[in-house]
């Protein structure tokens, strides 16, 4: 089984956060969370659970799978 945390989540979702031009405010508060959560995923300090996922997904309107830099083999 391969490991499955969530390597290139921190970077997927900053860079996303920057294209929309969101700020990590703007986004906690369009998500329900705090702008540290935020930070502490951008950073890689902590990991989204499944809701905070999709929630994610459905405000930049993208998969889970891209959001999370899953890749298929």
């Amino acid at each position: 089984m391969k490991n499955s945390r969530l390597v290139n989540f921190p970077e997927q979702l900053k860079e996303l956060r920057e294209e929309y031009g969101v700020t990590q405010t703007a986004l906690a508060q369009g998500i329900g969370v705090s702008k540290g959560l935020i930070s502490l995923w951008e950073n890689g300090l902590r990991e989204p659970t499944l809701s905070n996922l999709v929630a994610l997904a459905d405000y930049f309107d993208v998969s889970l799978d891209f959001l999370t830099g899953r890749i298929q083999d």
